[in-house]
């Protein structure tokens, strides 16, 4: 059941979850927030920001065309008759989040969102404030980590039900796993469910992600890029929605948003949807 606030009972926040922030580390998530343009990051993460900034100039329009091309693709699935959704690497709340496009289109949405990341466990209440018809619940769980991840999601979604997983921007981080991890995942929704990606990619500013990558790893943060044949890949079986494998501002732009605008290498990151037969 749903609280006032469409939040599912005892399935809304962990509890017994500790809480360890180390904010003289940057974080992906809080460094992802500076480039939007939040307020939810440390000195640690500014710095970082900046020093990807200096390699990688388009790390803005790439993190709001990431932004973008989610409300896009859960508007789409949500008008195509999807009432479920599981976000992985939700990141910090920036309104409009998914639940909001979901309910806002399919007001008895239910949304689940998981991270790792201790200040978005914080910021949790933020994500839950959903439709009363609706059910949203947050999960604290690493992409790295799947089966323990889907056990707590099952405790929300009906994996009988087609769901939309959506991991915009997130599986670069993972390297060498990233297949791996999504497969496991394909394998464990049912028939009609849909995959929702963006990956960061090489093939429109290379030299520039190349440094990037350095930049994230000497701060602790290993990253690995994609080509669109590595991206096409993690869609294996599947059936990818027009347009396809394109730069995440070509992918059914809106006229709602400004991102159409945003180049290529203005992204550089892949986006695509996927439906299970």
């Amino acid at each position: 059941m749903a609280d006032a606030h469409g939040t599912a009972d005892g399935a809304g926040l962990e509890t017994g979850v500790e809480v360890n922030l180390d904010i003289h580390l940057a974080h992906s998530a809080r460094m992802y927030d500076f480039y939007l343009g939040g307020t939810t990051n440390f000195p640690a993460d500014r710095e970082a920001a900046g020093r990807a900034l200096a390699v990688f100039p388009y790390a803005r329009s790439a993190a709001r065309a990431n932004r973008a091309f989610m409300r896009r693709s859960t508007r789409l699935l949500a008008e195509r008759g999807i009432r479920q959704f599981l976000d992985i690497g939700t990141g910090i709340p920036t309104s409009p989040n998914l639940h909001e496009v979901a309910q806002r289109v399919a007001p008895d949405a239910t949304v689940v969102y998981a991270d790792n990341d201790p200040i978005v466990l914080l910021h949790a209440q933020a994500l839950l404030r959903g439709t009363d018809q609706g059910v949203t619940a947050y999960v604290q769980a690493d992409v790295r980590e799947p089966e323990a991840l889907l056990e707590a999601a099952a405790r929300t979604l009906d994996f009988d039900r087609p769901i939309a997983l959506s991991m915009n921007a997130l599986l670069h981080f993972v390297p060498g796993r990233a297949h791996g991890i999504t497969e496991y995942f394909k394998d464990r929704l049912p028939s009609g469910s849909a995959l929702v990606m963006s990956h960061l990619t090489p093939d429109f500013a290379p030299d520039e992600t190349a440094r990037l990558i350095q930049v994230y790893t000497a701060a602790g943060t290993p990253v690995a890029s994609c080509t669109s044949e590595e991206f096409g890949r993690f869609f294996t079986g599947w059936d990818v929605l027009d347009p396809g494998i394109v730069a995440t501002p070509r992918w059914n732009p809106s006229p709602d948003d400004d991102t159409e605008r945003i180049s290529d290498a203005g992204a550089s990151c892949y986006g695509a949807v996927a439906l299970r037969p």
